[in-house]
């Protein structure tokens, strides 16, 4: 007797509904998909009990004849693809034919459509897999899909769906990508009757705000580069824009949502400089390529792709996001962009009775009023006395030690406190005692003020306070060197091969651990790269002769461990050198002033110049803002006044 036997069209499809058709937004997915490649501009969505119960998709499409009606819903049954030769270039959303014919064949499914042109609208009804005869019907011009009990015929799957809450979350989140795909189509979404999603058409930047929220928007870069025939295009998070997580990661292929390896490696490496590894960025990236040199036929439900030229894809997502965040520094994109959001949610995380002592009769009702239009105390030429006077200790400055703000060593307190007399000197200049050439050497516009301003003081000896237009800088002085120095060093090591370095006058002797003499010796070569020569001595001392020439006055010994550690984690030297941003950040690090040294004011400014000159100096070299501006109007709202 034979044991093979062939299935039945009913039982097979039920089989193919497994792989298509998980859960409702798989549902969903399918039929919104079929509704772009019909040129809707409109769907309207409507869903109960998170799409179990029901599911219906309406849209303003081209519609479907009479006599395509019933073969749409036949397995492998569509318009999309003809050939293999069509399958190799597929633009469309859908082409295997299996969406409709899927969810007909585990639900209670109506399908009605009707062209532009056709004097009344077709209708069939399918249960369980099995087509009732079609009729007439009214409808405009568009399509309906209603898919009612999903999964009623198979138990077995039905069981596995989770709560109606958790499913409607599923099918939100592919509204979303859908929508955000196609920012020229209008969406709405309704759930048991409710409003949830209205999308009107729109651009690209304001459907990611509508998504993705205004505090991405505010702190997103715009990306856009091309390489031969492919385009990558899109927002970006700034890496100080903490609330990333993956669910706000976007990755469009030809406008189809796919979850790629090889794009989300060239992110992460775009990344690794400025942003902490625990941390994960926030983006919308959209690649555009010849359909020819990608596969999206590789799983049924469309969500992987295979790139015919993987390395080439890389490259362009690497150097475009690179390039966009290289250019992260005071005088093009801000460190933190929502200062006052970040100012009000404090506010809102005090105790009651402490939110109480700010709130006055007229505003106890409503904390979060909004302040009244900012109007100035004080006239533009006061604000910009005590600019001038920063200007003037900074040119004063120069003009007494002849030293560029680029060559000012961070990583000690420079000679200025044992200058007591000069300083003095420099303050009376400063506070208006200078000479008449000085005072003409002095003077400044409005357009002369720098993005960050000038040094007005130093706070607890870990932040510097800067005045600039109309805002208040507050600086990270330890993050803000460490970017620094990380950049100088990098640009030495890209233009000669090692970083440039300083022989001390008296070797720093220090006792090591096995682990710590043994790699000294397997790495020595590539340590004298990092501007590092150490040398062994009675196989337990270490012996520094020569460092960084920027990190001269660190803490050596502590600055040699830690490099032969991350050494010693890294393992071998061929990822030494694949890694060696990370050992240069290590260098950065240690080497960087430190919080709790004091800084004379001339340094301060210095400091603020080199930022202003160095890229990706918004973050350190672990993601953290280097400097915050808060505006007056931030201040204001601080402080409740107008309110």
């Amino acid at each position: 007797m034979s044991q093979i036997h062939l299935l039945s069209d009913h039982l097979i499809n039920q089989i193919a509904a497994g792989e298509v058709i998980e859960r409702p937004a798989n549902a969903l997915k399918e039929i919104i998909e079929n509704s772009l490649d019909a040129g809707a501009s409109h769907i309207d969505i409507k869903l109960e009990a998170g799409g179990i119960k029901r599911l219906c998709v309406t849209d303003d499409g081209q519609g479907m004849s009479e006599s395509d009606i019933p073969l749409a819903l036949h397995r492998h049954a569509t318009s999309k693809i003809g050939s293999l030769e069509d399958l190799e270039k597929v633009v469309s959303m859908g082409f295997r034919g299996e969406g409709l014919a899927s969810i007909a064949s585990v639900s209670r499914l109506t399908l009605t459509s009707r062209t532009a042109d056709a004097n009344h609208a077709t209708q069939i009804y399918a249960e369980d897999g099995r087509l009732s005869p079609i009729k007439a019907a009214a409808h405009a011009a568009g399509t309906t899909v209603e898919a009612v009990e999903l999964f009623f015929n198979t138990p077995a799957r039905r069981q596995f769906l989770k709560s109606a809450g958790t499913e409607f979350a599923h099918c939100r989140t592919m509204v979303e990508r859908l929508a955000m795909a196609h920012p020229d189509v209008a969406f709405d979404l309704q759930h048991n009757g409710k409003d949830i999603i209205s999308l009107p058409a729109q651009s690209l930047f304001e459907r990611c705000t509508a998504i993705m929220g205004t505090d991405f928007a505010a702190a997103s870069l715009n990306v856009d580069e091309s390489m031969n025939t492919m385009r990558v295009y899109g927002l970006i998070g700034k890496p100080t824009f903490m609330q990333g997580k993956s669910s706000q990661q976007y990755i469009f292929v030809n406008q189809r949502f796919v979850r790629d390896k090889i794009i989300l490696h060239a992110v992460k490496q775009a990344y690794n400089d400025v942003l902490h590894q625990a941390l994960t960025p926030a983006f919308v990236l959209f690649l555009t390529l010849p359909p020819t040199e990608v596969d999206a036929n590789v799983h049924p439900t469309k969500s992987e792709v295979r790139f015919r030229q993987s390395q080439a894809v890389h490259q362009l997502i690497f150097h475009a996001l690179n390039k966009c965040l290289a250019a992260t520094n005071a005088t093009q994109t801000e460190s933190v962009s929502q200062p006052a959001t970040i100012l009000a949610d404090i506010m809102q995380k005090q105790p009651a009775d402490v939110q109480q002592l700010f709130a006055t009769s007229e505003n106890k009702s409503n904390l979060q009023k909004t302040p009244a239009p900012y109007q100035r105390s004080h006239t533009p030429l006061q604000r910009n006395l005590n600019l001038r006077e920063s200007q003037t200790a900074l040119n004063t400055y120069a003009q007494l030690y002849k030293q560029e703000p680029s060559t000012t060593d961070y990583s000690i307190a420079a000679n200025f406190e044992s200058e007591a007399d000069s300083e003095l000197v420099m303050w009376e200049q400063a506070r208006g005692v200078a000479t008449a050439s000085t005072t003409q050497q002095t003077t400044v516009n409005d357009t002369d003020i720098p993005p960050l301003g000038y040094a007005i003081a130093q706070l607890l000896d870990i932040y510097i306070l800067a005045q600039a237009e109309e805002a208040l800088i507050l600086v990270d002085m330890h993050a803000t060197a460490e970017r620094v120095n990380y950049e100088k060093m990098k640009q030495q090591r890209d233009a000669t091969g090692k970083v440039s370095s300083q022989t001390l006058l008296i070797p720093v002797r220090f006792q090591a651990s096995n682990e710590e003499v043994a790699t000294a010796e397997d790495y020595s070569i590539t340590l004298r790269e990092y501007g590092l020569d150490i040398q062994i001595e009675n196989n337990q001392q270490l012996v520094v002769h020569s460092v960084p020439a920027m990190l001269i006055k660190s803490d050596i010994q502590r600055l040699v461990q830690q490099v032969l550690a991350d050494m010693i984690t890294i393992g071998s030297s061929d990822v030494v050198k694949e890694r060696e941003n990370r050992i240069l950040s290590t260098l950065a690090c240690h080497g960087s002033v430190r919080a709790g040294r004091r800084l004379t004011l001339p340094e301060m400014n210095a400091l603020l110049r080199d930022m202003e000159k160095t890229e990706r100096a918004n973050q350190c070299n672990h993601g953290r803002p280097t400097w915050v501006k808060l505006r007056l109007q931030d201040l204001d709202a601080l402080f409740l006044r107008g309110q």
